[in-house]
């Protein structure tokens, strides 16, 4: 992405066994590396059902189902509005969320970004396409 390896990338590892305010609040520690130029970038899926993807549809367009269009389009509202403590609290937004986010190890990487937003930041969403019924390939950029 950067072949001059000018641009600082810290990884680090998901531990879902610990709840999502956890991760939230360790991403806002990170706060100091973001302002020095270090690039953070959380990859995951916001609607990720392994277990329920309907892989005779991969190939079919735009193919989601009810639920999982529900739950994108409820996480982009609440990702633009900066309604973070709603995407933390996930399992209160929907009935269809514990479908959309059966294991929220896919799920985690999104807050630790929203959690470094600051307010002059722009939201922009591209990919943003459900696949296979019960996955949505959309992508975050803040800033």
């Amino acid at each position: 992405m950067y072949p001059n390896a000018d641009i600082p990338v810290l990884q680090l590892s998901i531990d879902y066994s610990k709840p999502a305010q956890y991760h939230y609040d360790l991403a806002k520690q990170l706060t100091s590396l973001r302002k020095k130029g270090v690039l953070i970038i959380g990859s995951g899926n916001m609607v990720h059902n392994l277990r329920m993807v309907a892989w005779d549809k991969l190939n079919e367009p735009e193919y989601g189902f009810d639920w999982a269009i529900e739950m994108n389009t409820i996480f982009k509202e609440k990702i633009s509005s900066g309604d973070f403590k709603s995407l933390i609290d996930y399992e209160k937004l929907s009935s269809a969320a514990k479908l959309a986010i059966p294991t929220p190890d896919h799920y985690y990487p999104l807050l630790y970004n929203i959690a470094l937003q600051e307010s002059k930041d722009t939201i922009s969403f591209f990919n943003d396409k459900p696949v296979g019924g019960s996955l949505t390939m959309t992508s975050v950029k803040i800033g």
